[in-house]
């Protein structure tokens, strides 16, 4: 792969770089991915590139084709982001409502060196989904270079991620290169005790991480609704808990392992679990102040609800007083990291969701595909 900061200025100057983003946000308070990217688009306005953003926002139903005229509810149209941009960026943002590369291209050839567009939802055009060519195409002809910064949705095989860097000259912007080194420190480290602490709704999802990093991993820490299963496997009696009967199987092999360590109490509510208990909160810290290396992904119980947060916030807190290497990410654990403003606690918080888990599992994600085989230069 070719990379971003590789790249001089004199390769750069004057050029038109195609930027995929992840502004998939519901909401203007989740600015998470927002502020991740501005890096990449500050690095481009110092060399001078005029930069054209785009992102896909939520699950659209209606498709438009690609010289139509795009009407977006505000759920989905990605206005929503041009107030974070235009401050943080200290420049107007031109938006452009629908993909009409002849009236896109005048203006971009119009404006300054340093400029900065937002194209509307990708996912409001025919083919994003569809891995089309044509659509991959028809983006293409609009800059010079392209570049994907959009860790968070590089496991999808849409067409600005896996088609279009096969028809400009392709890299890695600055938070994709920084994703993919962080979460290479966790499954190459030499650092151990390594801890992988996993909750969430489902051991389906991380079941591939556990089988990629179970080799090098000292313990894992499990919490959540994937607790339940593993509870269920191993004879307790979860009551009227969710869990995955599929799995039962898979987690029964796993508990014979001592590295697969349990929650000893909880926090019930109507015969449900819906926390770890602050015996298992106590137990799993002290696993984390031993440790040398730590991912988390995924949160301890309902934390949305304040009664049944305690759990994970304690393990939030423990990990931010570490002084070891940490590494977090999953949209709900972001969260709250965020409301506890312990960010800046962690060495890394990623962006990715489902991309992390699948990088951590092994799994080619199309995107890292797409710009490996992409030859172009600048």
């Amino acid at each position: 792969m070719k990379y971003l900061s590789q790249l001089k200025t004199n390769q750069l100057s004057g050029k038109v770089a195609i930027v995929r983003v992840d502004f998939n946000i519901e909401n203007t308070a989740q600015i998470f991915r927002l502020q991740a990217t501005l890096p990449t688009i500050q690095y481009l306005i110092k060399k001078k590139v005029t930069v054209i953003l785009m992102s896909h926002r939520g699950r659209p139903k209606k498709k438009f084709l690609l010289q139509e005229k795009i009407s977006a509810s505000s759920k989905e149209s990605l206005r929503i982001v041009l107030p974070f941009l235009k401050k943080h960026l200290k420049r107007d943002i031109t938006f452009l409502p629908q993909l009409k590369v002849p009236f896109i291209q005048k203006k971009v050839l119009a404006a300054r060196p340093g400029a900065v567009f937002l194209l509307e939802n990708l996912r409001l055009l025919k083919g994003e989904k569809e891995n089309s060519l044509v659509l991959a195409t028809e983006l293409a002809r609009m800059g010079d270079l392209y570049v994907n910064d959009a860790f968070a949705s590089s496991h999808r095989k849409d067409a600005s991620i896996h088609r279009l860097p096969a028809l400009l000259p392709s890299y890695v912007g600055l938070l994709l290169e920084k994703e993919l080194v962080n979460l290479d420190i966790v499954q190459k480290t030499k650092k151990r005790p390594l801890v992988v602490i996993l909750g969430g709704a489902k051991v389906s999802d991380k079941l591939g991480v556990m089988r990629h990093l179970f080799p090098h991993t000292s313990y894992f820490l499990i919490g959540g609704l994937a607790a339940n299963t593993f509870l269920k496997a191993g004879g307790y009696d979860i009551k009227k808990s969710g869990y995955e009967p599929k799995m039962i199987p898979v987690a029964r092999r796993l508990l014979k392992s001592h590295k697969i360590i349990m929650p000893v109490d909880f926090l019930e509510e109507n015969e449900k679990i819906f926390d770890i208990g602050p015996i298992s909160a106590d137990l799993f810290s002290r696993y984390i102040s031993a440790a040398k290396t730590i991912l988390w992904n995924g949160p301890m119980g309902y934390f949305e609800k304040k009664k049944f947060a305690s759990g994970t916030v304690h393990i939030a807190r423990a990990l931010a007083h570490t002084k070891e290497f940490v590494v977090a990410g999953g949209g709900e654990t972001t969260q709250l990291i965020y409301e506890l403003h312990l960010q800046k606690k962690y060495n890394f918080i990623s962006t990715g969701g489902g991309a992390m888990l699948a990088y951590l599992s092994g799994k080619e994600l199309p995107g890292l595909t797409a710009l490996k085989k992409s030859r172009k230069q600048l």
